[in-house]
Protein backbone atom coordinates (compact mmCIF):
# COMPACT_ATOMS: atom_id res chain seq x y z
CA UNK A 1 0.00 0.00 0.00
CA UNK A 2 3.04 2.28 0.04
CA UNK A 3 2.37 3.27 -3.58
CA UNK A 4 -1.05 4.70 -2.60
CA UNK A 5 -0.44 8.41 -2.03
CA UNK A 6 -3.07 10.03 0.16
CA UNK A 7 -2.74 13.72 0.87
CA UNK A 8 -4.47 14.34 4.21
CA UNK A 9 -3.67 18.05 4.55
CA UNK A 10 -7.32 19.01 3.93
CA UNK A 11 -8.75 16.24 6.05
CA UNK A 12 -10.54 17.14 9.29
CA UNK A 13 -10.64 15.37 12.61
CA UNK A 14 -14.05 14.06 13.71
CA UNK A 15 -15.48 12.11 16.58
CA UNK A 16 -17.40 8.97 15.70
CA UNK A 17 -20.68 10.45 16.96
CA UNK A 18 -20.18 13.43 14.60
CA UNK A 19 -20.31 11.22 11.50
CA UNK A 20 -22.57 8.40 12.71
CA UNK A 21 -25.68 7.92 14.82
CA UNK A 22 -26.95 4.81 16.53
CA UNK A 23 -30.36 3.68 15.27
CA UNK A 24 -32.34 2.05 18.05
CA UNK A 25 -35.76 1.42 16.55
CA UNK A 26 -37.91 -1.54 17.53
CA UNK A 27 -40.90 -3.25 15.99
CA UNK A 28 -43.72 -5.14 17.67
CA UNK A 29 -44.94 -6.74 14.45
CA UNK A 30 -42.11 -7.32 11.93
CA UNK A 31 -44.39 -9.34 9.64
CA UNK A 32 -46.79 -6.39 9.27
CA UNK A 33 -43.83 -4.20 8.31
CA UNK A 34 -42.57 -6.74 5.79
CA UNK A 35 -39.39 -7.48 7.75
CA UNK A 36 -38.69 -11.14 7.08
CA UNK A 37 -34.88 -11.17 7.41
CA UNK A 38 -33.78 -12.09 10.94
CA UNK A 39 -30.08 -11.56 11.69
CA UNK A 40 -28.22 -12.94 14.70
CA UNK A 41 -24.52 -12.61 15.44
CA UNK A 42 -24.01 -16.08 13.97
CA UNK A 43 -25.12 -14.77 10.57
CA UNK A 44 -22.37 -12.13 10.38
CA UNK A 45 -19.02 -13.53 9.30
CA UNK A 46 -15.79 -12.00 10.63
CA UNK A 47 -14.20 -9.56 8.16
CA UNK A 48 -17.07 -9.95 5.68
CA UNK A 49 -19.39 -7.03 4.97
CA UNK A 50 -21.91 -9.22 3.16
CA UNK A 51 -24.68 -11.15 4.93
CA UNK A 52 -25.16 -14.44 3.10
CA UNK A 53 -27.25 -16.33 5.69
CA UNK A 54 -30.23 -15.39 7.80
CA UNK A 55 -33.33 -16.77 9.48
CA UNK A 56 -36.89 -15.86 8.56
CA UNK A 57 -39.98 -15.23 10.69
CA UNK A 58 -40.91 -18.87 10.18
CA UNK A 59 -38.39 -19.50 12.94
CA UNK A 60 -39.52 -18.14 16.29
CA UNK A 61 -37.49 -15.13 17.45
CA UNK A 62 -37.43 -12.59 20.26
CA UNK A 63 -35.51 -10.00 18.21
CA UNK A 64 -37.21 -6.61 17.79
CA UNK A 65 -34.42 -4.24 16.72
CA UNK A 66 -34.99 -2.91 13.19
CA UNK A 67 -32.42 -2.11 10.53
CA UNK A 68 -32.71 -0.74 7.00
CA UNK A 69 -30.85 -1.19 3.77
CA UNK A 70 -27.70 0.94 3.73
CA UNK A 71 -27.17 0.86 7.50
CA UNK A 72 -24.25 -0.88 9.19
CA UNK A 73 -24.57 -3.76 11.65
CA UNK A 74 -21.83 -4.07 14.27
CA UNK A 75 -21.44 -7.02 16.63
CA UNK A 76 -20.96 -5.36 20.01
CA UNK A 77 -20.47 -8.64 21.87
CA UNK A 78 -16.95 -10.08 21.62
CA UNK A 79 -15.80 -7.31 19.31
CA UNK A 80 -12.54 -9.18 18.71
CA UNK A 81 -14.51 -11.36 16.29
CA UNK A 82 -14.66 -8.33 13.95
CA UNK A 83 -18.25 -8.78 12.87
CA UNK A 84 -19.40 -5.86 10.69
CA UNK A 85 -21.99 -6.03 7.92
CA UNK A 86 -23.44 -3.60 5.39
CA UNK A 87 -27.19 -4.17 5.22
CA UNK A 88 -28.38 -4.90 1.68
CA UNK A 89 -31.99 -5.40 2.81
CA UNK A 90 -34.32 -4.42 5.67
CA UNK A 91 -34.82 -6.68 8.67
CA UNK A 92 -34.61 -7.21 12.42
CA UNK A 93 -31.56 -8.19 14.41
CA UNK A 94 -30.21 -9.29 17.78
CA UNK A 95 -29.80 -6.83 20.63
CA UNK A 96 -26.10 -7.74 20.56
CA UNK A 97 -25.89 -5.95 17.20
CA UNK A 98 -25.60 -2.16 17.12
CA UNK A 99 -27.21 -0.46 14.11
CA UNK A 100 -25.25 2.51 12.76
CA UNK A 101 -26.29 5.12 10.20
CA UNK A 102 -24.04 7.74 8.61
CA UNK A 103 -24.79 11.42 9.12
CA UNK A 104 -24.82 12.14 5.39
CA UNK A 105 -23.99 15.84 5.53
CA UNK A 106 -20.60 14.79 6.94
CA UNK A 107 -19.96 11.24 5.73
CA UNK A 108 -20.97 9.11 2.77
CA UNK A 109 -22.93 6.03 3.92
CA UNK A 110 -20.85 3.87 1.55
CA UNK A 111 -17.68 4.74 3.47
CA UNK A 112 -18.98 4.07 6.99
CA UNK A 113 -18.61 0.25 7.00
CA UNK A 114 -14.90 0.56 6.17
CA UNK A 115 -14.31 3.02 9.00
CA UNK A 116 -15.84 0.46 11.34
CA UNK A 117 -13.63 -2.26 9.85
CA UNK A 118 -10.49 -0.22 10.52
CA UNK A 119 -7.96 -1.45 13.06
CA UNK A 120 -8.21 1.74 15.09
CA UNK A 121 -11.97 1.40 15.52
CA UNK A 122 -11.69 -2.24 16.58
CA UNK A 123 -9.03 -1.37 19.14
CA UNK A 124 -11.40 1.26 20.54
CA UNK A 125 -14.23 -1.29 20.70
CA UNK A 126 -12.02 -3.80 22.49
CA UNK A 127 -10.73 -1.21 24.95
CA UNK A 128 -14.29 -0.16 25.86
CA UNK A 129 -15.80 -3.64 26.14
CA UNK A 130 -16.93 -4.69 29.59
CA UNK A 131 -17.75 -8.13 30.96
CA UNK A 132 -15.75 -11.31 31.53
CA UNK A 133 -17.42 -14.11 29.57
CA UNK A 134 -19.15 -12.02 26.89
CA UNK A 135 -17.60 -8.54 26.85
CA UNK A 136 -19.78 -5.91 25.18
CA UNK A 137 -19.22 -2.33 24.08
CA UNK A 138 -21.75 0.50 23.80
CA UNK A 139 -22.25 3.34 21.35
CA UNK A 140 -21.60 5.95 24.04
CA UNK A 141 -18.20 4.33 24.67
CA UNK A 142 -17.35 4.49 20.96
CA UNK A 143 -18.66 8.03 20.48
CA UNK A 144 -15.39 9.83 21.25
CA UNK A 145 -13.27 7.75 18.86
CA UNK A 146 -11.40 10.27 16.69
CA UNK A 147 -10.13 9.94 13.13
CA UNK A 148 -9.40 12.04 10.05
CA UNK A 149 -12.00 12.30 7.29
CA UNK A 150 -11.56 13.83 3.81
CA UNK A 151 -14.00 16.17 2.01
CA UNK A 152 -17.05 14.54 0.42
CA UNK A 153 -15.57 14.41 -3.09
CA UNK A 154 -12.53 12.55 -1.81
CA UNK A 155 -14.76 10.26 0.27
CA UNK A 156 -16.54 9.19 -2.91
CA UNK A 157 -13.26 8.27 -4.61
CA UNK A 158 -12.04 6.32 -1.60
CA UNK A 159 -15.37 4.54 -1.14
CA UNK A 160 -15.27 3.40 -4.77
CA UNK A 161 -11.71 2.18 -4.27
CA UNK A 162 -12.59 0.22 -1.14
CA UNK A 163 -15.72 -1.35 -2.61
CA UNK A 164 -13.65 -2.37 -5.66
CA UNK A 165 -11.17 -4.09 -3.32
CA UNK A 166 -14.07 -5.76 -1.55
CA UNK A 167 -15.48 -6.99 -4.88
CA UNK A 168 -12.14 -8.63 -5.71
CA UNK A 169 -12.43 -10.69 -2.51
CA UNK A 170 -16.09 -11.55 -3.18
CA UNK A 171 -15.34 -12.59 -6.77
CA UNK A 172 -12.61 -14.94 -5.58
CA UNK A 173 -14.96 -16.38 -2.95
CA UNK A 174 -17.58 -17.06 -5.62
CA UNK A 175 -14.94 -18.83 -7.72
CA UNK A 176 -13.96 -20.96 -4.72
CA UNK A 177 -17.59 -21.87 -4.04
CA UNK A 178 -17.95 -23.03 -7.64
CA UNK A 179 -14.90 -25.28 -7.24
CA UNK A 180 -16.17 -26.65 -3.93
CA UNK A 181 -19.50 -27.49 -5.56
CA UNK A 182 -17.61 -29.17 -8.40
CA UNK A 183 -15.99 -31.53 -5.91
CA UNK A 184 -19.39 -32.51 -4.49
CA UNK A 185 -20.97 -32.97 -7.92
CA UNK A 186 -18.00 -34.83 -9.41
CA UNK A 187 -17.78 -37.13 -6.37
CA UNK A 188 -21.48 -37.99 -6.50
CA UNK A 189 -21.48 -38.53 -10.26
CA UNK A 190 -18.47 -40.86 -10.14
CA UNK A 191 -19.22 -42.90 -7.04
CA UNK A 192 -22.44 -44.48 -8.27
CA UNK A 193 -22.03 -46.01 -11.72
CA UNK A 194 -25.27 -47.75 -12.66
CA UNK A 195 -23.47 -50.45 -14.64
CA UNK A 196 -21.53 -51.56 -11.55
CA UNK A 197 -22.83 -53.82 -8.75
CA UNK A 198 -23.18 -52.30 -5.30
CA UNK A 199 -20.35 -52.99 -2.86
CA UNK A 200 -19.79 -51.90 0.74
CA UNK A 201 -17.27 -49.11 1.21
CA UNK A 202 -15.28 -51.48 3.43
CA UNK A 203 -14.39 -53.43 0.26
CA UNK A 204 -12.17 -50.47 -0.69
CA UNK A 205 -10.66 -49.64 2.70
CA UNK A 206 -9.41 -51.31 5.85
CA UNK A 207 -11.12 -49.75 8.84
CA UNK A 208 -8.90 -49.12 11.88
CA UNK A 209 -6.14 -51.45 10.63
CA UNK A 210 -3.24 -52.57 12.79
CA UNK A 211 -0.22 -50.31 12.51
CA UNK A 212 3.15 -51.48 13.80
CA UNK A 213 5.27 -48.85 15.53
CA UNK A 214 8.98 -49.59 15.32
CA UNK A 215 10.40 -46.08 15.75
CA UNK A 216 10.85 -44.06 18.91
CA UNK A 217 9.27 -40.88 17.50
CA UNK A 218 5.99 -40.21 15.73
CA UNK A 219 3.47 -37.43 15.01
CA UNK A 220 0.73 -36.66 17.51
CA UNK A 221 -2.44 -35.42 15.79
CA UNK A 222 -5.51 -34.57 17.87
CA UNK A 223 -8.99 -33.57 16.74
CA UNK A 224 -8.30 -29.79 17.01
CA UNK A 225 -5.30 -30.30 14.71
CA UNK A 226 -7.60 -31.28 11.81
CA UNK A 227 -9.70 -28.69 9.98
CA UNK A 228 -13.13 -29.01 8.39
CA UNK A 229 -11.49 -28.34 5.02
CA UNK A 230 -9.30 -31.44 5.06
CA UNK A 231 -6.11 -29.87 6.40
CA UNK A 232 -3.81 -31.00 9.19
CA UNK A 233 -3.14 -27.69 10.87
CA UNK A 234 -0.56 -28.94 13.35
CA UNK A 235 1.28 -32.09 14.32
CA UNK A 236 3.60 -32.52 17.27
CA UNK A 237 6.72 -34.65 17.26
CA UNK A 238 6.53 -36.91 20.32
CA UNK A 239 8.32 -39.86 21.90
CA UNK A 240 6.19 -42.94 21.39
CA UNK A 241 7.14 -44.32 24.83
CA UNK A 242 5.53 -41.30 26.51
CA UNK A 243 2.14 -42.17 24.99
CA UNK A 244 2.00 -45.92 25.47
CA UNK A 245 -1.13 -47.02 27.28
CA UNK A 246 -2.91 -43.72 26.69
CA UNK A 247 -5.46 -45.16 24.27
CA UNK A 248 -4.23 -43.42 21.14
CA UNK A 249 -4.88 -44.80 17.66
CA UNK A 250 -1.77 -45.43 15.54
CA UNK A 251 -1.82 -44.79 11.80
CA UNK A 252 0.62 -44.40 8.95
CA UNK A 253 1.38 -42.11 6.03
CA UNK A 254 -1.53 -41.76 3.56
CA UNK A 255 -4.12 -43.17 5.92
CA UNK A 256 -7.43 -41.29 5.98
CA UNK A 257 -8.48 -39.78 9.31
CA UNK A 258 -12.27 -39.66 9.58
CA UNK A 259 -13.82 -37.84 12.56
CA UNK A 260 -16.40 -40.17 14.09
CA UNK A 261 -17.79 -37.98 16.91
CA UNK A 262 -20.45 -35.29 16.90
CA UNK A 263 -20.25 -32.45 15.88
CA UNK A 264 -16.85 -32.92 14.21
CA UNK A 265 -18.15 -35.61 11.86
CA UNK A 266 -21.14 -33.55 10.70
CA UNK A 267 -18.93 -30.48 10.24
CA UNK A 268 -16.67 -32.37 7.84
CA UNK A 269 -13.47 -32.96 9.81
CA UNK A 270 -11.11 -35.36 8.09
CA UNK A 271 -7.73 -35.45 6.37
CA UNK A 272 -5.11 -37.53 4.65
CA UNK A 273 -2.23 -38.17 7.07
CA UNK A 274 0.82 -36.67 5.45
CA UNK A 275 4.28 -35.51 6.50
CA UNK A 276 4.32 -37.77 9.57
CA UNK A 277 7.54 -38.19 11.55
CA UNK A 278 8.96 -41.57 10.54
CA UNK A 279 5.73 -42.10 8.58
CA UNK A 280 3.81 -42.91 11.78
CA UNK A 281 1.12 -41.00 13.66
CA UNK A 282 -0.71 -41.26 16.95
CA UNK A 283 -4.23 -39.93 16.97
CA UNK A 284 -7.28 -39.54 19.12
CA UNK A 285 -9.64 -42.50 19.30
CA UNK A 286 -12.23 -40.00 18.06
CA UNK A 287 -10.91 -40.77 14.56
CA UNK A 288 -11.65 -43.80 12.44
CA UNK A 289 -8.55 -44.70 10.44
CA UNK A 290 -9.29 -45.74 6.86
CA UNK A 291 -6.53 -47.33 4.78
CA UNK A 292 -7.27 -47.84 1.07
CA UNK A 293 -6.60 -51.42 0.04
CA UNK A 294 -5.20 -50.12 -3.26
CA UNK A 295 -2.86 -47.10 -3.12
CA UNK A 296 -4.46 -45.74 -6.30
CA UNK A 297 -7.80 -45.48 -4.47
CA UNK A 298 -6.52 -42.93 -1.93
CA UNK A 299 -8.02 -39.77 -3.41
CA UNK A 300 -11.24 -41.44 -4.53
CA UNK A 301 -11.88 -42.82 -1.04
CA UNK A 302 -10.84 -39.64 0.73
CA UNK A 303 -13.08 -37.30 -1.27
CA UNK A 304 -15.96 -39.74 -0.97
CA UNK A 305 -15.67 -39.65 2.84
CA UNK A 306 -15.55 -35.85 2.73
CA UNK A 307 -18.67 -35.55 0.56
CA UNK A 308 -21.88 -34.15 2.04
CA UNK A 309 -23.85 -37.23 0.99
CA UNK A 310 -21.46 -39.59 2.78
CA UNK A 311 -21.50 -37.44 5.94
CA UNK A 312 -25.29 -37.14 5.98
CA UNK A 313 -25.73 -40.90 5.74
CA UNK A 314 -23.11 -41.35 8.46
CA UNK A 315 -24.99 -38.87 10.64
CA UNK A 316 -28.18 -40.92 10.35
CA UNK A 317 -26.32 -44.01 11.53
CA UNK A 318 -24.66 -42.39 14.55
CA UNK A 319 -25.44 -43.91 17.94
CA UNK A 320 -25.17 -42.65 21.50
CA UNK A 321 -26.66 -39.85 23.56
CA UNK A 322 -26.83 -36.22 22.47
CA UNK A 323 -23.37 -34.70 22.38
CA UNK A 324 -21.75 -38.14 22.57
CA UNK A 325 -22.86 -39.64 19.27
CA UNK A 326 -20.40 -41.66 17.22
CA UNK A 327 -20.16 -43.33 13.83
CA UNK A 328 -19.69 -47.03 14.54
CA UNK A 329 -17.34 -49.21 12.53
CA UNK A 330 -20.32 -51.06 11.04
CA UNK A 331 -21.25 -47.98 9.02
CA UNK A 332 -18.48 -48.67 6.50
CA UNK A 333 -20.12 -52.02 5.77
CA UNK A 334 -23.56 -50.40 5.66
CA UNK A 335 -22.54 -47.69 3.17
CA UNK A 336 -22.78 -49.18 -0.31
CA UNK A 337 -21.83 -47.67 -3.64
CA UNK A 338 -21.71 -48.65 -7.28
CA UNK A 339 -17.99 -48.09 -7.51
CA UNK A 340 -16.34 -47.43 -10.87
CA UNK A 341 -13.48 -49.64 -12.03
CA UNK A 342 -10.08 -49.36 -10.39
CA UNK A 343 -8.75 -47.33 -13.32
CA UNK A 344 -11.77 -45.03 -13.25
CA UNK A 345 -11.40 -44.54 -9.49
CA UNK A 346 -7.82 -43.46 -9.98
CA UNK A 347 -8.76 -40.97 -12.71
CA UNK A 348 -11.64 -39.62 -10.63
CA UNK A 349 -9.45 -39.28 -7.56
CA UNK A 350 -6.74 -37.44 -9.45
CA UNK A 351 -9.29 -35.04 -10.94
CA UNK A 352 -10.72 -34.33 -7.48
CA UNK A 353 -7.22 -33.74 -6.12
CA UNK A 354 -6.56 -31.29 -8.95
CA UNK A 355 -9.72 -29.34 -8.12
CA UNK A 356 -8.78 -29.36 -4.43
CA UNK A 357 -5.32 -27.96 -5.23
CA UNK A 358 -6.99 -25.14 -7.16
CA UNK A 359 -9.18 -24.45 -4.11
CA UNK A 360 -6.10 -24.29 -1.87
CA UNK A 361 -4.41 -21.85 -4.23
CA UNK A 362 -7.55 -19.72 -4.36
CA UNK A 363 -7.76 -19.68 -0.55
CA UNK A 364 -4.26 -18.24 -0.43
CA UNK A 365 -5.23 -15.63 -3.01
CA UNK A 366 -8.35 -14.69 -1.02
CA UNK A 367 -6.25 -14.31 2.11
CA UNK A 368 -3.85 -12.02 0.22
CA UNK A 369 -6.70 -9.96 -1.25
CA UNK A 370 -8.26 -9.58 2.20
CA UNK A 371 -4.93 -8.46 3.59
CA UNK A 372 -4.53 -5.86 0.83
CA UNK A 373 -8.05 -4.58 1.47
CA UNK A 374 -7.42 -4.30 5.21
CA UNK A 375 -4.12 -2.50 4.66
CA UNK A 376 -5.94 -0.07 2.39
CA UNK A 377 -8.61 0.57 5.05
CA UNK A 378 -5.99 1.15 7.74
CA UNK A 379 -4.00 3.50 5.50
CA UNK A 380 -7.09 5.63 4.88
CA UNK A 381 -8.31 5.64 8.48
Amino acid sequence: MNELNIDKTLWKKYRFDEVCRQVNEATKDPAAEGLDHVIGLEHIEPNNLHITHWDTLDKETTFTRKFKKGQVLFGRRRAYQRKVAYAEFDGICSGDILVFEAIEKVMLPELLPFLIQSEGFFQKALATSAGSLSPRTKFKELADYEFLLPPKAEQKRLAELLWAADEVVEKEKREMEILQNQIQIYTNENSNIKEQPKIPFSDLVEVNPTTKITDKEASLITMPDVSEEGEILHQEKVNVSDYKGKGLTPFQENDILFAKITPCMENGKGAIARGLFNGIGLGSTEFHVLRPKAATDLYFCYYLTMSKRFRKLAEKQMTGSAGQKRVQIEFFDFYKLQAPTKEQRQVTGEKLFEIDCNISALKQQISLSQQIKQELINKIF
